[in-house]
């Protein structure tokens, strides 16, 4: 340790195996960098974790806290869902939210919380954003079902939405062969996308029942990304793939997504695990 510095208090958690490094800044204290994040974030030689979230003091007059998130190489996000049912059981946990219903402010906006009695949490999501400038997806001047993209010669048909963050949908027949690796990168450096994208790729088992897989900006493949949930959830409930209430299924768990009709918030209800609590000292 730095002569003079004092040890970064964190905590680390996990939303249905998408897992965080969480840091309390309440006090006024400022962020981590970009090269503090990558390297609290790596898995052999730091904590380990997909994104950092920092909990802040409330943007808006309703909220307890707000947060922030930063993906493992350090890079900015606007939004994650499964990072804010972590934040929402934080702040319980400290005694800064009641186990009952809150409202936390993320870098899209406010989000109204509710705490569920078997200790899972709901979080609104906001509603999702469609129109192609909104994403952004470029070279689309109108709202589509579906986009017609080129990657390395092949034509992929996907939808493209904004849930705070960018999200590209990838309906497929069997999940667990999907070209994750492969197309998550591509379509990530694709310029129809000058922001990057979370790339989603969705099976539809039932119409209340799917499964995905999602490959992040900034993180790679995770177990879970609850905003790409959302995502792929209301790209095929428009379509009348999936009703409006379905359980999402990633590798690491299950998510429950609600979206009552088209001018409705989405709702997203799952767990959030406390792993261990620590010091960061380097």
């Amino acid at each position: 340790m730095v002569a003079g510095k004092q040890p970064l208090r964190f905590c680390k958690m996990h939303g249905a195996g998408n897992d965080f490094v969480v840091i309390d800044l309440r006090a006024g204290q400022p962020a981590p960098d970009a090269a503090l994040v990558a390297q609290m974030a790596q898995r052999h030689t730091g904590v380990g974790c997909d994104q950092l979230l920092t909990i802040e003091p409330p943007l808006s007059p309703a909220a307890v806290a707000s947060y922030r998130i930063f993906n493992s190489d350090g890079s900015p996000a606007g939004q994650c869902g499964n990072g804010a049912r972590c934040v929402a059981a934080w702040l319980v946990r400290d005694g800064a939210a009641p186990r009952g219903n809150f409202v936390i402010d993320s870098p899209s906006g406010e989000h109204a919380v509710r705490w569920l009695d078997d200790g899972q949490f709901e979080i609104e999501m906001g509603a999702p954003r469609f129109a192609p400038d909104r994403v952004p997806l470029l070279g689309f001047p109108h709202e589509r079902d579906e986009y017609l993209v080129s990657v390395a010669g092949e034509s992929l048909r996907l939808g493209a939405v904004s849930m705070g963050n960018p999200h590209a949908v990838l309906e497929v027949g069997l999940v667990d062969t999907a070209p994750v690796e492969r197309l998550g990168p591509l379509l990530q450096q694709h310029p129809s996308f000058p922001e990057s994208v979370n790339v989603g790729f969705v099976q539809v088992l039932a119409p209340d029942h799917a499964r995905l897989r999602v490959y992040e900006r900034g993180a790679g493949e995770t177990l879970a990304c609850g905003s790409g949930a959302c995502a792929a959830a209301v790209v095929l409930m428009r379509r009348g793939r999936l009703a409006r209430q379905v359980r999402m299924e990633l590798p690491g768990g299950s998510l429950q997504i609600s979206w009552d009709d088209d001018a409705a918030p989405v709702r997203m209800a799952g767990p959030a695990a406390f792993v261990f609590d620590g010091e960061w000292i380097a």
